[in-house]
Protein backbone atom coordinates (compact mmCIF):
# COMPACT_ATOMS: atom_id res chain seq x y z
CA UNK A 1 0.00 0.00 0.00
CA UNK A 2 1.30 3.44 -0.86
CA UNK A 3 0.64 6.52 1.27
CA UNK A 4 1.58 10.15 0.90
CA UNK A 5 4.11 9.77 3.76
CA UNK A 6 6.01 6.96 2.05
CA UNK A 7 9.16 7.88 0.05
CA UNK A 8 9.87 6.28 -3.31
CA UNK A 9 11.99 3.15 -3.05
CA UNK A 10 14.96 4.77 -4.86
CA UNK A 11 15.08 7.66 -2.39
CA UNK A 12 15.06 5.27 0.57
CA UNK A 13 18.21 3.61 -0.86
CA UNK A 14 20.22 6.84 -1.07
CA UNK A 15 21.52 6.85 2.55
CA UNK A 16 22.64 3.21 2.18
CA UNK A 17 24.46 3.93 -1.07
CA UNK A 18 26.16 7.00 0.43
CA UNK A 19 27.45 5.13 3.49
CA UNK A 20 28.71 2.27 1.34
CA UNK A 21 30.55 4.67 -0.93
CA UNK A 22 32.41 6.19 2.02
CA UNK A 23 33.99 2.82 2.74
CA UNK A 24 35.59 2.91 -0.70
CA UNK A 25 37.25 6.32 -0.21
CA UNK A 26 40.89 5.99 0.98
CA UNK A 27 41.81 7.88 4.11
CA UNK A 28 44.12 10.84 3.53
CA UNK A 29 47.64 10.51 4.92
CA UNK A 30 49.18 13.34 6.94
CA UNK A 31 51.46 15.57 4.89
CA UNK A 32 54.61 14.36 6.68
CA UNK A 33 53.94 10.64 6.16
CA UNK A 34 54.38 8.51 3.08
CA UNK A 35 52.18 5.83 1.63
CA UNK A 36 54.72 3.10 2.29
CA UNK A 37 55.87 4.57 5.62
CA UNK A 38 59.57 4.68 4.73
CA UNK A 39 60.23 7.98 6.49
CA UNK A 40 61.74 7.33 9.91
CA UNK A 41 61.84 10.05 12.52
CA UNK A 42 65.28 10.48 14.09
CA UNK A 43 64.15 12.68 16.97
CA UNK A 44 61.11 12.19 19.18
CA UNK A 45 61.09 15.68 20.71
CA UNK A 46 61.44 14.24 24.23
CA UNK A 47 64.91 12.75 24.67
CA UNK A 48 68.04 11.61 22.84
CA UNK A 49 66.78 8.11 22.09
CA UNK A 50 68.53 6.79 18.99
CA UNK A 51 71.50 9.15 19.38
CA UNK A 52 74.92 8.84 21.03
CA UNK A 53 76.96 11.87 22.25
CA UNK A 54 80.65 11.53 21.37
CA UNK A 55 83.48 13.28 23.25
CA UNK A 56 82.76 16.75 24.67
CA UNK A 57 79.37 17.47 23.11
CA UNK A 58 76.41 18.76 25.11
CA UNK A 59 72.98 18.21 23.55
CA UNK A 60 69.66 18.58 25.38
CA UNK A 61 65.95 18.72 24.52
CA UNK A 62 64.40 22.18 24.90
CA UNK A 63 60.80 23.03 23.95
CA UNK A 64 60.61 19.96 21.74
CA UNK A 65 63.78 20.89 19.85
CA UNK A 66 67.16 19.18 19.88
CA UNK A 67 69.54 21.80 21.25
CA UNK A 68 73.28 21.86 20.78
CA UNK A 69 74.47 23.73 23.87
CA UNK A 70 78.27 23.68 23.66
CA UNK A 71 81.35 21.49 23.44
CA UNK A 72 83.67 20.04 20.83
CA UNK A 73 82.53 16.64 19.66
CA UNK A 74 79.49 15.31 17.87
CA UNK A 75 76.17 13.56 18.23
CA UNK A 76 75.75 10.44 16.10
CA UNK A 77 72.91 8.12 15.21
CA UNK A 78 72.95 4.66 16.73
CA UNK A 79 72.25 3.22 13.28
CA UNK A 80 74.51 3.34 10.28
CA UNK A 81 73.36 4.13 6.75
CA UNK A 82 74.66 3.73 3.22
CA UNK A 83 72.09 5.15 0.77
CA UNK A 84 69.60 7.51 2.38
CA UNK A 85 67.72 10.81 2.34
CA UNK A 86 68.18 12.94 5.44
CA UNK A 87 66.13 16.02 6.27
CA UNK A 88 66.51 18.44 9.15
CA UNK A 89 65.64 21.98 10.10
CA UNK A 90 68.23 24.02 11.98
CA UNK A 91 68.36 27.41 13.65
CA UNK A 92 71.55 29.14 14.78
CA UNK A 93 71.24 30.73 18.20
CA UNK A 94 74.32 32.96 18.28
CA UNK A 95 76.50 34.98 15.88
CA UNK A 96 79.54 33.35 14.30
CA UNK A 97 77.78 30.01 14.37
CA UNK A 98 79.53 26.80 13.34
CA UNK A 99 78.38 23.19 13.15
CA UNK A 100 77.70 20.63 10.45
CA UNK A 101 75.91 17.45 9.39
CA UNK A 102 78.18 14.42 9.08
CA UNK A 103 77.30 11.72 6.53
CA UNK A 104 78.51 8.11 6.35
CA UNK A 105 80.87 8.96 9.16
CA UNK A 106 83.26 6.60 10.88
CA UNK A 107 83.98 6.64 14.62
CA UNK A 108 87.76 7.03 14.76
CA UNK A 109 89.06 10.48 15.62
CA UNK A 110 88.78 13.15 18.30
CA UNK A 111 87.03 15.50 18.79
CA UNK A 112 85.48 14.70 15.39
CA UNK A 113 85.80 11.66 13.11
CA UNK A 114 88.95 11.68 11.00
CA UNK A 115 88.45 12.67 7.34
CA UNK A 116 84.67 12.67 7.79
CA UNK A 117 82.35 14.07 5.12
CA UNK A 118 80.43 17.06 6.43
CA UNK A 119 77.90 19.55 5.11
CA UNK A 120 78.88 22.80 6.75
CA UNK A 121 76.71 24.87 9.06
CA UNK A 122 79.39 27.50 9.46
CA UNK A 123 78.10 31.05 8.97
CA UNK A 124 80.83 32.00 6.52
CA UNK A 125 80.70 28.77 4.44
CA UNK A 126 77.12 27.64 4.81
CA UNK A 127 76.17 24.48 2.94
CA UNK A 128 79.66 23.72 1.67
CA UNK A 129 80.81 20.09 1.47
CA UNK A 130 83.94 19.33 3.49
CA UNK A 131 86.11 16.22 3.88
CA UNK A 132 88.07 16.47 7.09
CA UNK A 133 89.31 20.07 6.97
CA UNK A 134 89.34 20.35 3.17
CA UNK A 135 86.55 22.09 1.26
CA UNK A 136 85.39 19.89 -1.63
CA UNK A 137 82.28 21.80 -2.75
CA UNK A 138 82.44 25.55 -2.01
CA UNK A 139 79.53 27.13 -0.20
CA UNK A 140 77.04 29.04 -2.33
CA UNK A 141 74.22 29.37 0.23
CA UNK A 142 74.07 32.91 1.67
CA UNK A 143 74.61 33.45 5.38
CA UNK A 144 71.36 32.96 7.29
CA UNK A 145 70.43 35.28 10.15
CA UNK A 146 70.51 34.06 13.74
CA UNK A 147 67.08 32.83 14.80
CA UNK A 148 65.94 31.78 11.31
CA UNK A 149 64.82 28.19 10.66
CA UNK A 150 66.41 26.63 7.57
CA UNK A 151 65.68 23.22 6.02
CA UNK A 152 68.44 21.00 4.62
CA UNK A 153 67.72 17.89 2.55
CA UNK A 154 70.60 15.54 1.75
CA UNK A 155 70.27 12.62 -0.65
CA UNK A 156 73.14 10.14 -0.65
CA UNK A 157 73.23 7.35 -3.26
CA UNK A 158 76.39 5.48 -4.10
CA UNK A 159 79.04 8.14 -4.68
CA UNK A 160 76.50 10.89 -5.36
CA UNK A 161 75.37 13.50 -2.82
CA UNK A 162 72.89 16.33 -3.37
CA UNK A 163 71.95 19.19 -1.08
CA UNK A 164 68.66 21.12 -1.20
CA UNK A 165 68.27 24.24 0.95
CA UNK A 166 64.68 25.29 1.67
CA UNK A 167 63.51 23.30 -1.35
CA UNK A 168 66.10 24.68 -3.81
CA UNK A 169 68.96 22.60 -5.23
CA UNK A 170 72.28 23.92 -3.91
CA UNK A 171 74.73 21.44 -5.46
CA UNK A 172 75.45 17.90 -6.61
CA UNK A 173 78.67 15.96 -6.02
CA UNK A 174 79.63 12.57 -7.46
CA UNK A 175 82.82 11.40 -5.75
CA UNK A 176 81.87 10.42 -2.21
CA UNK A 177 84.35 7.75 -1.09
CA UNK A 178 82.70 6.57 2.14
CA UNK A 179 80.40 3.56 1.68
CA UNK A 180 78.57 3.43 5.00
CA UNK A 181 78.51 5.14 8.37
CA UNK A 182 76.64 7.25 10.88
CA UNK A 183 74.71 10.46 10.43
CA UNK A 184 75.93 13.06 12.89
CA UNK A 185 75.72 16.64 14.12
CA UNK A 186 79.01 18.38 14.81
CA UNK A 187 79.50 20.45 17.96
CA UNK A 188 81.92 23.38 17.72
CA UNK A 189 80.99 25.25 20.89
CA UNK A 190 78.20 27.22 19.22
CA UNK A 191 74.51 26.89 20.10
CA UNK A 192 71.90 25.58 17.63
CA UNK A 193 68.38 24.20 17.68
CA UNK A 194 67.33 21.31 15.42
CA UNK A 195 63.91 19.87 14.65
CA UNK A 196 62.07 17.59 12.21
CA UNK A 197 65.05 15.28 11.75
CA UNK A 198 64.07 12.29 9.64
CA UNK A 199 65.59 9.75 7.27
CA UNK A 200 64.66 7.40 4.47
CA UNK A 201 66.90 4.34 4.31
CA UNK A 202 67.30 3.61 0.60
CA UNK A 203 69.77 0.76 1.04
CA UNK A 204 67.16 -1.85 0.12
CA UNK A 205 66.64 -0.12 -3.25
CA UNK A 206 63.63 1.60 -4.73
CA UNK A 207 62.77 5.20 -5.36
CA UNK A 208 62.33 7.81 -2.63
CA UNK A 209 58.89 8.16 -1.08
CA UNK A 210 57.08 11.42 -1.75
CA UNK A 211 56.21 13.91 0.99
Amino acid sequence: MYSANMKPFSLRLLPVIFVASLALVPLALPADETKDGRWESLFNGKNLAGWVPVHDAAFVVTNGNLRLVKGNGWLRTEKQFSDFIFEAEWCALEPGYDSGFLIRSGLVGKPWPKDAWQVNLKASSLGGLVKGFKTVVPAETPRMPVGKWVKFRLEVRGQKVTLDVDGERAWEFGELDAARGNIGIQAEDKAFDFRNLRVQDLSAGGSPAKN
